[in-house]
């Protein structure tokens, strides 16, 4: 009997624990449980025995993937799949997904829940502005993109979208303004909305020159990944743009800096809080349990990352 291991040091919610595991013992595999674990001993050996693994943030390496002797796949329970290693995964003949689309609703509805509170001066008491009528660039017509842009419509924004692995016709179709640059995002937006993955191509790619080109106030949403920003131009465009608003699911090394520097001009979460729903929790540890079953009863690869 194959043996499903789920390994979240942020455990998923207890609903959607048991969940997953009617999935699994449906299906007719053995079921195990690994969280809050402080130490990795503990993850290398847990997998020892295990024919698949269920993760979310953890980190899966060579050395995780060398102690599980019987690993077969790796399922990210979320989009992003930089925790894993996918060298070493394909070297070792491990398949490698994660659950697209599953946690959608929840970061697009983080994302505009921050400029909401942003343009609403922090809800200080102060008088802010509205949303409507503003124009929204988002960056990665992804799912997520793409529920973002239809929140933001149902708002009265006007969207704008750049993705060079989505065509024109797909974005235009949803009503959005299909853009062939980022850099006519940011010239054009006064707010920008990240959703890029993090990978060679992008990592820094949120540059100065972009920043510096935005209309005022300019404010940069990110629910991606820290490593999108380059730290030391954002922190350039604070001295210099005092417009400027930096909202982020995920705390920026120059946190200290800026909260010293620069406050009220920025929001971060106290931890990555995108996923952090009932509704996101369960869907997506539901998918990655399903993928699994799947994959082991017929081969289905269909969300395989690693190719």
């Amino acid at each position: 009997m194959a043996k499903i291991l789920v390994v979240t040091e942020k455990p998923f919610a207890a609903d959607a624990v048991a969940s997953i595991k009617k999935v699994i013992l449906d299906a007719g595999f053995e079921f195990a449980l690994l969280e809050k674990y402080t130490d990795k001993g503990d993850f290398l050996k847990a997998v020892a025995d295990a024919d698949a693994v269920i993760i979310r943030s953890d980190i899966v390496d060579g050395e995780v993937m060398d102690a599980g002797k019987k690993l077969k796949i790796v399922v990210r329970a979320g989009a992003g799949v930089d925790n894993v290693d996918l060298g070493a995964a394909t070297a070792r003949n491990i398949v490698v997904m994660n659950t697209p689309g599953q946690n959608s609703n929840a970061v697009a509805e983080l994302a505009l829940g921050m400029m909401i509170y942003q343009v609403r001066a922090f809800f200080s008491g102060k008088s802010g502005s509205e949303l409507k009528g503003k124009k929204l660039g988002i960056l990665g017509y992804g799912y997520i993109g793409k529920r973002l842009a239809e929140i933001a419509k149902g708002l009265g924004m006007l969207v704008y979208a750049y993705d060079p692995f989505v065509s024109k016709e797909t974005v235009e179709k949803d009503g959005v303004t299909y853009m062939e640059t980022q850099q006519e995002i940011y010239r054009t937006c006064s707010t920008v909305s990240l959703h890029f993955p993090s990978n060679d191509k992008t990592k820094g790619s949120v540059t100065y020159e972009l920043l510096a080109s935005m209309p005022k106030p300019a404010v940069v949403v990110n629910t991606a990944r820290k490593e999108l920003i380059d730290e030391a131009a954002m922190l350039k465009m604070f001295a210099e743009r005092s417009d400027f608003v930096y909202l982020s699911d995920v705390e920026p090394g120059c946190k200290e800096e800026i909260a010293s520097k620069f406050p009220g001009k920025y929001f971060f979460t106290p931890k990555k809080m995108g996923a952090q729903t009932a509704e996101a929790n369960n869907n997506a540890g539901i998918a990655a349990a399903s993928q699994i079953v799947d994959f082991l009863k017929t081969g289905n690869k269909t969300y395989q990352v690693n190719k």
